[in-house]
């Protein structure tokens, strides 16, 4: 707002406003990188890393001109583009101030203005630049013919637009989720759509080496009618002479866009001219709800252990970072094997990642109580009060571990249609499993650090040599813990044990349950005695 109050001109018109809010972002800009050096150092490698991606793609985009495939691919990316566009104000919704419209309730302006005045400063940016030369090389790609130029600059700019008021729209539309603690808090599972969006980049790569590109042509002929991809639709269109299709396609994003700001002008009016939570009472209780054990409560152990499991698994859906690396586990560990089955290159024994990343929430459990395991400490005072803090941990663990490894061991198996081997995997997921939650629980007596609450990093400043150490070290312990079964399982398919692979199911879940069992009660007296450091190592962020 400071650079609104500080013009000196009187602001006339729609392109006096426009003008503002432009001098608003660069002011916004520049001051942002005043705060502090390193500020300016990020800013400065992310917008470097920026351009040089841009430059490689654009190269990439003109070399392939002439690819008989490349319109399909152009599109395919097109689209993607414009995906991200939509989703990225939700998880970074600090990324631009000027993405909360609420800081402007004050002034008086209409919507349709300030939607222009907004959409012409959502221009200015590194992000804008990237669509611009995406799509300007996706037309150096496409366009054969003076017709098919001018199309390509007409939908260049309608392309650009439509992915800026995409996001402008979706931002509008959540702004009261993104300005709360909770839609902060989505943030954190921005990791997640890395780890997974990386996952399926990587299969789509795989299918696309060994298929060639004529495999998007189906998903492009249906995408070039969708916009922003639309626009580049056009261009191939006007192309090949089929200026109707073209001219019609044009149709379709400028319709697009128009929906678009007309929703966007739409939740700007209701976002300046209706209450908030802040300015209603709070709802009072709805009568006859009474509060109680909640139906998961009533089906845990009674006592200590049903309380730490309970308490373990509302961390596991309340907690942001807590929930974050949960989903990313259990999402990881269910793409590695299936979409290696999938394609025909896997290994039925990759199931076993399931249950070894899932496994890794053992670790560094005290560290995930933040601060207030110093609630949990005062219920300490032996080894047995600690041995049961740790088996309700574990018994949280094993309560969704288990049922999920076996489902992604039998998708896994159905997949391959190898179910031979189905017994024998299983055991060893469960030995995998139960190394795991034995090695986790000593290195949570032996190695707990801070996880900060606010950001997106999860080992505080100084611990980071510690938190590797106990992940990769308890690991690779874990590993060796395994080496029995390991070793059982090749003498079995080697022939010598006599067809008895089925075996393997039972030794791996017993000698995983006596690994946990072991590993519980070497960590239980180890965390009553260094209670003190424990809390104070959790307790720095």
């Amino acid at each position: 707002m400071t650079a609104l109050s500080a013009s000196a001109e009187p602001v006339t018109g729609v392109t006096g406003v426009t003008g503002v809010f432009v001098r608003l972002k660069l002011s916004l800009l520049r001051n942002g990188l005043r705060q502090s050096a390193g500020r300016r150092v990020a800013w400065i490698v992310s917008a470097v890393v920026v351009l040089l991606v841009t430059a490689l793609q654009l190269l990439g985009l003109i070399a392939l001109r002439g690819h008989a495939h490349a319109d399909a691919l152009v599109v395919l990316l097109a689209a993607v583009l414009g995906l991200g566009w939509a989703v990225l104000p939700l998880f970074f919704p600090s990324g631009d101030e000027t993405l909360d419209p609420t800081r402007l309730v004050m002034l008086p302006l209409r919507p349709r203005p300030l939607v222009r005045a907004l959409l012409t400063a959502s221009l200015v940016g590194i992000g804008p630049l990237f669509t611009v030369c995406l799509f300007a090389g996706s037309v150096v790609t496409l366009a054969h013919g003076a017709g098919a130029w001018a199309v390509g600059v007409v939908g260049v700019g309608l392309g650009v637009l439509v992915c800026v008021s995409l996001a402008r729209a979706v931002a509008a539309a959540n702004v009261r989720l993104l300005t709360s603690r909770k839609g902060r808090d989505l943030a954190v599972l921005s990791g997640l759509v890395v780890a997974v969006g990386a996952q399926l980049v990587n299969f789509g790569a795989q299918r696309l080496g060994s298929a060639g590109l004529g495999q998007l042509d189906p998903v492009a002929d249906v995408l070039r009618w969708v916009p922003p991809a639309s626009a580049l639709g056009a261009v191939d269109a006007a192309s090949d002479g089929a200026y109707g299709v073209a001219v019609a396609q044009l149709a379709v994003t400028a319709a697009g866009l128009g929906l678009l700001l007309r929703a966007w002008s739409r939740q700007l009016d209701r976002l300046m001219t209706s209450p908030d939570g802040s300015t209603l009472q709070a709802a009072e209780g709805r009568p006859g709800r009474e509060r109680g054990s909640s139906g998961l409560a009533r089906l845990l152990p009674a006592g200590r252990t049903g309380t730490v499991m309970e308490r373990s698994l509302r961390y596991a859906w309340r907690d942001p970072k807590t929930k974050a690396a949960w989903i990313t586990s259990l999402a990881i560990g269910l793409l590695v094997p299936v979409f290696n089955a999938w394609q025909g290159t896997g290994s039925v024994y990759f199931a076993c990642f399931a249950a070894g990343m899932l496994g890794t929430q053992m670790y560094n459990q005290f560290g995930q109580d933040t601060s207030a395991f110093w609630m949990v400490a005062l219920t300490i005072s032996s080894p047995r009060d600690a041995y049961v803090e740790l088996r309700g941990r574990a018994l949280a663990l094993l309560l969704v571990t288990l049922p999920y490894a076996t489902a992604v061991t039998v998708l896994t198996t159905a997949l391959l249609g190898d179910w031979r081997t189905l017994p024998e995997v299983l055991g060893l997921s469960f030995a995998v499993l139960g190394a795991m939650l034995a090695t986790g629980a000593w290195a949570s007596a032996r190695f707990p650090y801070s996880i900060p609450q606010d950001g997106h990093k999860n080992v505080a400043p100084g611990q980071a040599g510690l938190a590797w150490l106990a992940i990769v070290g308890g690991m690779g312990a874990a590993a060796l813990l395994c080496a029995p079964v390991i070793g059982l399982d090749v003498w079995l398919n080697t022939g010598v044990g006599g067809g008895w692979d089925a075996l393997l199911l039972p030794v791996g879940a017993v000698y995983g349950a006596a690994l946990t069992l072991l590993g519980l009660r070497l960590a239980a007296p180890r965390v009553a005695d260094r209670l003190p450091e424990i809390l104070g190592a959790v307790s720095k962020g």
